[in-house]
């Protein structure tokens, strides 16, 4: 009996989805290595759980995920200098967007925060859902100046409701 296809949307099933959560993430870490050890290279992988939990892993036992993170930061820094962006820049936007990808997980993510732990968060918890939500929102308002696509000067009319 093969595998069926699974459609690509979120598991509703809270129990489910963290079984899920946990048996892909070992396949990733997994691929990770063996990506590793066939073709030398250094890998880090870095994960946030729907929680917010960290699951880091690195290739060898001599670098570690912040070394790898470092040589990045190195490498667009010395490819980046001829250029008027910044490394900084382009390794903060890579570990936000590593938070949340698009708007919809935030969405996603704040109405279940709300929904199921409204009596159960603290007020350091909202306080730092609050700075998450700012986040994104200039997030978004930077990349709707940026023009959205890349290089156009034309933003995208969908995202020019977003000013209050």
């Amino acid at each position: 009996m093969g595998r069926r296809k699974l459609e690509m949307k979120r598991i509703e099933n809270k129990n489910s989805r963290q079984v899920t959560f946990s048996k892909r993430r070992t396949g990733l870490m997994k691929k990770a290595r063996q990506l590793s050890v066939l073709c030398d290279v250094d890998i880090a992988v870095v994960v946030f759980s729907s929680k917010g939990k960290l699951y880091e892993s690195s290739s060898g036992s001599t670098n570690s995920v912040e070394s790898i993170l470092s040589r990045y930061e190195k490498s667009c820094a010395e490819i980046g200098e001829g250029s008027n962006s910044g490394a900084g820049t382009d390794l903060e936007f890579l570990l936000q967007s590593t938070r949340f990808r698009t708007c919809n997980e935030l969405l996603q993510t704040v109405d279940r925060l709300v929904e199921e732990n409204n009596e159960q968060l603290s007020v350091n918890d909202m306080t730092q859902l609050e700075l998450e939500l700012d986040a994104a929102l200039m997030q978004t308002r930077l990349r709707k100046g940026s023009g959205w696509r890349g290089g156009t000067t034309q933003p995208n009319p969908k995202v020019t409701c977003l000013d209050y």
